[in-house]
């Protein structure tokens, strides 16, 4: 008997293993449509569902769905899946679609999708597993706005208030992973769902352990307690040896972001386009993206990422001229007995950002801007400053889909509690072409629509646009069947074996 149960345990240890991560920052809530941060979206990433999701290759699929189609224009018509399970053991089915958009567009609910929602005209249910879409008229994001994670009606239905509610924090989907522990600050694991609906992961454990510090981060992957993680660029030129580079495979590929910097445009200080504009001249963007990221990262331009029908190829980044920014300043009424000054706040758990921050204040220092730094706690940051729009200017980042939507960022509308206009950016213009954009579905025609939003936004100076880096990613060699691409390189983890 005792030679049976060794010979079990070894079995199992063989073919039970643990794919080790990690993340710097707490989630905030563990709902697809709520995470507004990149912790919470990651962890729900493996939780939930859309009724589509990208291939590898960055084109839409079925998810959750079986098939669709249009009937005509602004109508579409989703077959779902049967015997999908939610990790409860009750079925999926198109109640729980229809109970997800429902609880989109509740007005209690503060979600920066519900702009995306409001397309729609109605989801009316056919049966348990088809749904009869329609938009109120064409739609450029018809399909890709049900990439969205979907709800659990049967346990959310009488949820007196979901922005508070203990889902948030012990979630329910049918992913191809469930929560298993989530405590604040502490390691985050997550069980393979041997239930789920599409080829059941080979890996049976993913364990995020909570790393606020990137510096321990590194120091982990070098002792292969993690398998998965990124590298800075001086970290990938001058801190690696040969051992790790026997150890891990190293993927290198632009970024889906930029890095800005925002200025609180409701604030006094900013409201005039002359001041926005002198900051602007006095930054040497190359400058900034060569000290952080030694080579590793390019200027960005503007709003959308380069390569995309969106991106604006005219328009180049400003050129620093500390003698023109000294002149607008002087002009506005600044000198050095009478300095414009200003705060920037960022987050303390990225290095990068907080030494942007630190050249920023350099630079503008040469044309007798004065600068202070404020440095927070992630969660604290986006609580008491970023959501309460409670600052001068932030360094942020920005991270952007294969199908870019500026109404998320730049319409007026989503200038509001929940929405990611932070900066409280408004332009009559730019919105009208942003709703003209919203109904085009002629790939050249929705080219040049936003490449004009592009030009408008840049013009503005809402941001300080400052650099897009390079995605670093390095891999345990111990992990078989990696593949990267053009989504990123978990995309295919299900296939993975360690």
């Amino acid at each position: 008997m005792r030679v049976f149960i060794i010979y079990f345990l070894s079995i199992f240890t063989l073919y039970s293993s643990t794919l080790n991560l990690s993340i710097s920052s707490n989630p905030s809530r563990i709902n697809p449509i709520l995470a507004t941060d990149s912790a919470s979206s990651e962890i729900a990433g493996w939780i939930f569902n859309g009724l589509f999701k990208y291939n590898k290759d960055g084109k839409i699929v079925c998810d959750l769905a079986q098939s669709y189609k249009f009937i005509d224009k602004t109508t579409l018509l989703v077959t779902l899946k049967k015997n999908i399970l939610w990790h409860d053991g009750v079925k999926f089915d198109a109640n729980d679609v229809v109970f997800t958009y429902d609880t989109i567009n509740n007005p209690k609910i503060y979600t920066p999708i519900t702009s995306s929602f409001k397309k729609i005209k109605s989801v009316k249910l056919i049966d348990r597993y088809t749904l009869e879409i329609k938009y109120f008229q064409p739609y450029f994001k018809a399909l890709e706005i049900w990439l969205t994670g979907i709800l659990p009606k049967h346990i959310l239905e009488k949820e007196q208030n979901l922005m508070t509610s203990k889902f948030n924090t012990h979630p329910i989907g049918t992913g191809s992973y469930k929560l298993k522990e989530f405590k604040i600050s502490q390691d985050i694991i997550l069980q393979v769902n041997k239930q789920f609906f599409d080829k059941v992961p080979k890996i049976d454990t993913i364990r995020y352990k909570f790393l606020p510090d990137p510096t321990t981060s590194f120091y982990m992957l070098k002792l292969k307690q993690l398998d998965l993680g990124g590298l800075t660029p001086i970290q990938l030129d001058r801190q690696l040896d040969n051992k790790f580079k026997a150890d891990f495979n190293i993927y290198e590929k632009p970024s889906f972001g930029y890095t800005y910097l925002g200025f609180n445009l409701k604030n006094k200080k900013f409201q005039n386009k002359k001041i926005r504009e002198a900051i602007s001249l006095a930054i040497d963007r190359k400058e900034l993206a060569d000290i952080l990221f030694f080579g590793h990262a390019k200027v960005c331009t503007g709003p959308f990422l380069p390569d995309t029908f969106a991106f604006n190829s005219s328009i180049k980044a400003p050129k620093q001229n500390i003698q023109k920014a000294k002149k607008l300043l002087k002009s506005l009424g600044y000198d050095e007995l009478h300095p414009f000054e200003f705060q920037i706040i960022t987050n303390a758990n990225n290095s990068i950002r907080v030494n942007a921050a630190q050249i920023i204040q350099y630079q503008l220092n040469k044309v007798g801007i004065k600068v202070s730094i404020r440095v927070m706690e992630w969660q604290a940051f986006l609580n008491t400053v970023v959501h309460p729009r409670k600052f001068e200017a932030i360094i942020l980042g920005w991270g952007l889909s294969l199908m870019p939507d500026a109404r998320s960022i730049w319409h007026s509308s989503s200038d509001k509690l929940g929405g990611f206009n932070l900066v409280g950016y408004h332009n009559q213009k730019v919105d009208t072409l942003i709703e003209k954009a919203e109904t085009t579905i002629d790939t050249d025609s929705l080219s040049k629509i936003y490449q004009e939003i592009f030009y408008r936004i840049v013009d503005d100076i809402p941001y300080l646009f400052l650099y897009i880096p390079n995605s670093i990613s390095v891999v345990n060699k111990d992990i078989k069947n990696v593949s990267p691409s053009l989504i990123g390189i978990t995309h295919n983890e299900e296939d993975w074996i360690k």
